[in-house]
């Protein structure tokens, strides 16, 4: 059984208006530097760096974990299922994250599924995701179980 856990469309949203404004910032401030300030040019680049940095932001804030018969991966691991000896729901700053224990005393803490206390950072399936994240670890730890 395979399974994959990314960010809510509004995490996503979340971190493209982010991004966005970071990106739109550097653009005006570009724009600046380059235009006045009262130009077509600076408004263009300002509002086109924006929505570019929005955009991008969204579709990187979509980036979530991938859970099959090898492990447990992420756009920054890849750790078989052999390797890991618990999860955990943790407090991590204004989030709720799934932090992975390795046997070798090391964690990581997975993209998605999280959750979080600030505007558009909720997931209201994130206890169902931790449980069927739990399901599927302990399925494969003790083994016998399809999945």
């Amino acid at each position: 059984m395979e399974a994959a856990f990314t960010p809510t469309w509004q995490q996503a949203l979340r971190h493209g208006l982010f991004s966005g404004s970071l990106v739109g910032l550097a653009g005006a401030l570009l724009a600046a530097a380059i235009a006045p300030v009262a130009s077509p040019l600076w408004l263009a680049l300002a509002v086109t760096s924006l929505l570019a940095g929005m955009a991008g932001g969204a579709l990187v804030g979509r980036r979530g974990t991938r859970i099959d018969a090898d492990g447990i991966r992420s756009a920054r691991s890849h750790e078989p299922w052999s390797r890991v000896v618990d999860l955990r729901a943790e407090r991590r700053g204004a989030r709720t994250v799934v932090s992975v224990y390795l046997e070798s005393g090391a964690s990581l803490q997975l993209a998605a599924p999280y959750s979080g206390d600030g505007l558009l950072a909720a997931d209201p399936q994130f206890e169902l995701k931790v449980s069927a994240l739990s399901h599927l670890w302990r399925s494969h730890r003790i083994g016998g179980v399809p999945c």
